[in-house]
């Protein structure tokens, strides 16, 4: 099975792909993980992000693409979870050829729904674990008292320094004016489902596993 997880910055598209990643045996393909993936590799693709991003320049479609197909032709495990692509009109036509290509299919598209406002607040009280990326939010799950992380035991934790409203409300407009045209182009093709971003994680885990069956 392969989907496409869809939101705006801090939806919980990571914390959904991860709970699928451990529920499913399904592969989360992160395509900023990636990039860091194929810079440290050292193989000709890697040395050729590496170059790019040294220079300070966008990865292009062509070449996320190109680690996509590296990871489609290894061990598929229970499909994959593409987050954070395709960001753009482009990228999906492109992902559908590749997927195509491989004789493979999207199974489903998940919009993660989100109030703005609402999105807003979660996010300017979230901070991470240092340590393994483990979220925690001051309202929602707080940061145990022993001031340990309840899934690696580390102590140290930290805050993006762009999860301020302003940065945040910049990052919205953002993924609306590139990314939101997707929701329009997956629903035409029958493949949108929406669930509701806002709730608690294994609430929206639940109307996950009931989109995908």
């Amino acid at each position: 099975m392969n989907i496409i997880l869809l939101g705006p910055p801090g939806a919980g598209k990571g914390t959904q792909a991860r709970k699928l990643v451990e529920e499913r045996n399904m592969i989360q393909l992160s395509t900023g993980d990636m990039l860091r993936e194929a810079r440290s590799s050292g193989t000709e693709m890697g040395n050729k992000v590496a170059a790019i991003m040294d220079a300070g320049e966008l990865v292009t479609d062509e070449i996320v693409i190109g680690l996509i197909e590296e990871k489609l032709e290894g061990d598929n495990a229970g499909g994959f979870i593409f987050d954070g692509f395709p960001r753009t009109l482009g990228q999906a036509d492109a992902l559908g050829d590749l997927l195509k290509k491989h004789g493979a299919q999207l199974d489903a598209v998940i919009e993660m729904k989100v109030d703005d406002d609402a999105l807003v607040e979660r996010i300017t009280a979230r901070s991470t674990c240092a340590n393994c990326g483990e979220v925690y939010n001051d309202i929602t799950k707080p940061i145990p008292e022993d001031g340990k992380c309840t899934n690696c035991g580390g102590t140290e934790f930290k805050r993006r320094a762009d999860d301020n409203e302003e940065s945040l409300r910049t990052r919205l407009m953002e993924y609306y004016k590139k990314t939101s045209p997707l929701i329009g182009y997956y629903y035409a093709k029958g493949d949108l489902s929406t669930v509701d971003g806002l709730g608690e994680i294994d609430a929206v885990a639940k109307e996950i596993n009931a989109v995908l069956g």
